[in-house]
């Protein structure tokens, strides 16, 4: 009944501040205005509920140290997963963490913003197990991060959800803080059996306003989302399952240190191996293009809130259907496989991904055997099926091709 209720409430609160949107002309239910990453028109906003919350100060922000991991020493030639995890390893990851009482909640899945660009660099992303990164709409992308085995301070700027993030927060189980959504998104997620789980701008909630330099950015902290999940009884231990890790890589792997991922001349990214850290470090577009792959400008990406490189042990690029569900909307299919290139340690491999629709991706070997990931985070980089793929002395490069 308590279910229903919180339904039924937050559907009366959509529906009353905006309306119902055309499928022809999504409109998007937002607490802040979002910006277009390109020159195209943005599609219209309306505000949906308008709530005032005290703005962070600085000072109020604890600092908070880089991702916290036991080291790797004395790690198993076989590995672990993709079952039987000790309870002190994070499944995600395949680290044993320093806290595992964090291990008896949920994962938080939290939308962050990656464009404008002048919303980087952005807040708690060094601190997230794993991070989706895809493409919205008009040249943009945004992440998807999913905060486990850590605790961030701050995370943010928090922006809109997506048609995908529903499938993300089934196969992780996580809770679900974003900004805003287009209706038809909205009137999904509001649908779903995790209704619950959503948790939005409020009085009670505890995503709150930011407001360095005037931009009055959605933030939270997730050891106080985490707080909000177990007073609402949501927050139990749960199967997070599926997931291989190795310390050593596998064999058969190609040259694999520079990865370029191009989703637009608007939004683009390149991944370096660094061998003394043994990670990917993350160099993002600082300009728009007037064509793809050309006279590209990047600077390295860092974390606001620990100052460090945003860097992962395994970058993962995923080949998934982009299906057009109306103009200028995407519902990213991700769920059953599809082919993906996994890259770790320096090296590439082609691989298959694979989710079930409760189940959290992982990756297997042609064969069909699991393939493992190196112990430590990851982003999945999603692309179309109809990607394109160069590979030369330069690296790998990704050109991103939707519908």
């Amino acid at each position: 009944m308590k279910r229903l209720l919180f339904v039924l409430v937050a559907m009366l609160l959509v529906l009353t501040a905006c309306g119902q949107a055309p499928a022809a002309a999504p409109t998007e239910i937002s607490t802040n205005t979002e910006v277009a990453a390109s020159t195209t028109a943005p599609v219209t906003e309306v505000p949906v509920i308008v709530e005032t919350s005290t703005a962070v100060p600085t000072s109020a922000i604890p600092p908070t140290a880089s991702p916290t991991a036991l080291p790797t020493l004395n790690y198993p030639a076989e590995g672990y997963g993709p079952t039987n995890f000790p309870a002190d390893m994070n499944p995600l990851t395949g680290l044993k963490v320093a806290n595992p009482a964090l291990l008896q909640r949920r994962p938080m899945l939290i939308k962050i913003s990656n464009m404008p660009r002048t919303v980087r660099p952005q807040w708690g992303v060094s601190l997230a197990d794993i991070v989706f990164d895809y493409y919205t709409e008009e040249g943009s992308t945004r992440f998807a991060a999913i905060f486990y085995g850590n605790d961030a301070s701050i995370v943010g700027p928090i922006r809109s959800g997506r048609f995908i993030d529903g499938y993300l927060v089934q196969g992780y189980k996580a809770m679900f803080a974003f900004g805003s959504a287009y209706q038809a998104e909205m009137d999904r997620f509001l649908k779903a059996d995790y209704a619950t789980r959503i948790v939005l701008e409020g009085p009670i909630t505890p995503l709150k306003r930011f407001d360095p330099n005037g931009m009055n950015h959605l933030i939270v902290n997730t050891a106080d989302l985490s707080t909000y999940a177990t007073r609402r009884g949501l927050n139990k231990v749960q199967n997070l399952d599926n997931m291989s890790f190795k310390l050593s890589a596998p064999a058969g792997g190609l040259p694999g240190t520079q990865v370029f991922v191009d989703y637009s001349t608007a939004n683009y990214n390149r991944w370096d191996y660094d061998p003394s850290s043994g990670r990917y470090l993350r160099f993002s577009d600082t300009a728009e293009l007037t064509s793809m792959g050309q006279n590209e400008q990047y600077a390295q990406l860092t974390d606001l809130l620990t100052n460090q490189p945003i860097a992962f042990d395994n970058v993962v690029v995923l080949y998934v259907n982009y299906e057009t569900f109306s103009k200028g909307i995407y519902d990213i299919l991700l769920t059953g496989s599809g082919d993906a290139v996994a890259f770790r340690d320096g090296q590439a491999y082609k691989v298959k991904w694979q989710r079930n629709a409760t189940d959290v991706v992982s990756l297997t070997n042609p064969d069909g055997s699991a393939f493992p990931f190196k112990p430590g985070t990851t982003i999945f980089e999603v692309m179309g099926q109809a990607t394109t793929f160069t590979q030369s002395d330069q690296g790998w490069r990704f050109t991103q091709r939707t519908p």
